[in-house]
């Protein structure tokens, strides 16, 4: 059975064969990413796909929690795919992937180990396209509220009584 996607008018198995893979963790088609070999993808609007995958394992990379999974970090950083940021952060990626070419890589995302993306990434925390991308981390990825439960984070107490009624005492966690 072939199901035609909607937009394109290809079917999966098209839309598959015509991808390309980039790293090992990303496929890049012609307005989407999406995760290799996981039930996500996002569409790309303003910022070309190859940059916003940069722009999700630069995310990852940041902010690193392996138990969270790759759809999470493309949540945080989808607010940047904009007419209005998309020249911001396709310059962005551009040094990114010049300081990358720097250290001997093609661009950040062919680096393969974390270690090596992280150093590439301390030489650059100190531009104004690092902070921009991180301080909109914290909001982006830690109000997701299908992450909170997963930092063993139950949410705002006040409708459900208060935390002083729901083991704000217990101290069994000492």
């Amino acid at each position: 059975m072939t199901e035609t996607l909607s937009k394109t008018g290809m079917t999966r198995r098209e839309l598959l064969a015509r991808s390309v893979a980039v790293g090992a963790t990303f496929v890049v088609g012609a307005d989407f990413v999406a995760g290799n070999g996981a039930a996500w993808a996002m569409e790309t609007t303003a910022v070309k796909p190859e940059s916003m995958a940069t722009l999700i394992q630069m995310a990852r990379d940041i902010y690193p929690h392996d138990h969270l999974a790759d759809h999470f970090y493309a949540t945080a950083v989808k607010g940047y795919d904009t007419a209005d940021s998309a020249q911001e952060i396709e310059d962005g990626i551009a040094a990114l992937d010049a300081a990358a070419r720097g250290k001997g890589h093609a661009d950040y995302l062919s680096i393969g180990w974390e270690s090596d993306r992280v150093e590439v990434l301390q030489g650059m925390e100190e531009s104004a396209f690092f902070q921009k991308i991180r301080g909109g981390l914290v909001t982006g990825l830690y109000n997701q509220k299908e992450v909170w439960p997963l930092f063993g984070y139950e949410g705002e107490s006040y409708s459900q009584g208060g935390y002083v009624s729901r083991g704000f005492d217990d101290i069994n966690w000492l």
